[in-house]
């Protein structure tokens, strides 16, 4: 701080300059605004850094070795790599399942939260059925697993049995291998169907009504609507929703694990790429090949995300 005051005899004084103690210059530059944004931030940037950036980078180093988690690493380099991807046929069998997995689970879940979130937000009760479509999302799922294990086992499962009463066929959701998967995505679907609405809900209590009562005045009927109105100004939550299940697919294999005892049968239809990373790491301690598939799926989900966010730029749809 800079002061000048005149002297008795009227003689201009030299100016006082104010030299601020250390600790006040300190606290002034953590309230600065260069500094405060970092300082507020550092709590998840070192919680960030040490449970997922480091794990991320000493994987990729395990990736790059032959290690079994019980002696110590040798480094072969890029072998793990080029084995996984010229010669591993369970590889590529795991990664076709994952890719029918994660796309039929959104081709169905998709359109289906969308069409319901509309149809109970038009309707009375809509809380209700909120609740209602939320519960598989908050119950654990190795509990749903086993539910459901017990609806679609073929001799005693409930389905068999209601099917078996009306004169059709029993047939073996969990264990004829062209069927396996098809069960576990419509399972998938069902279980993530409440989180998926709710997205939806939440997008639709942002169009403005105006739209459709300017609609139905020029005599729009109900699908008009929901094809002309809704479907376009969903379009960001769409893009969420699609990126995040699409992700949440790939990635997914814990319904897999229960359903099959953890060894993705019948013939390996329901081993997608997750399980086949941990039946890997943790059955065959081949920790450094895990490693490997877990950057190859890590790498595929990444282009797959970029390619979805550029088709939606094209048309004009911003994520936010």
């Amino acid at each position: 701080m800079t002061t000048t005051s005149p002297s008795a005899q009227g003689e201009k004084l030299p100016d006082l300059v104010y030299i601020a103690p250390p600790r006040q210059k300190f606290l002034a530059r953590l309230g600065s605004k260069k500094v405060a944004p970092w300082l507020f931030l550092s709590p998840m940037l070192v919680f960030a850094v040490i449970f997922f950036i480091l794990p991320l980078i000493y994987a990729f180093y395990i990736s790059l070795t032959r290690w079994d988690s019980l002696s110590p690493p040798r480094w072969v380099g890029l072998d793990h790599y080029k084995y996984i991807l010229t010669t591993d046929p369970v590889f590529w069998k795991t990664f076709w399942n994952t890719m029918y997995f994660a796309g039929a689970s959104i081709g169905i879940g998709v359109p289906l939260a969308m069409v319901l979130a509309y149809a109970f937000t038009r309707s009375r009760g809509q809380t209700l059925w909120r609740s209602i479509y939320w519960l598989p999302m908050i119950t654990n799922v190795v509990a749903v697993a086993y539910i459901w294990r017990f609806v679609l086992d073929d001799r005693y499962g409930l389905l068999n049995r209601a099917l078996g009463f009306i004169g059709l066929g029993a047939p073996g959701w969990l264990t004829d291998p062209t069927l396996a998967l098809t069960s576990v995505v419509l399972i998938f679907v069902w279980m993530q169907l409440g989180h998926n609405m709710l997205l939806f809900s939440a997008g639709l209590a942002n169009i403005d009504e105006s739209y459709y009562e300017a609609a139905r005045l020029d005599g729009a009927n109900e699908r008009q609507l929901f094809m002309k109105i809704t479907v376009p100004l969903l379009m960001p939550t769409t893009l969420f929703v699609l990126i995040t299940n699409f992700i949440s697919g790939l990635s997914y294999f814990t319904l897999m694990l229960v359903l099959t005892d953890g060894n993705g049968g019948p013939l390996r239809s329901t081993t997608v790429t997750g399980l086949y990373m941990y039946q890997m790491a943790f059955n065959d301690l081949r920790m450094g090949r895990a490693s490997a598939v877990a950057y190859i799926l890590f790498a595929v989900i990444l282009v797959i995300t970029l390619i979805q966010l550029r088709v939606f730029r094209r048309g004009g749809v911003e994520a936010h």
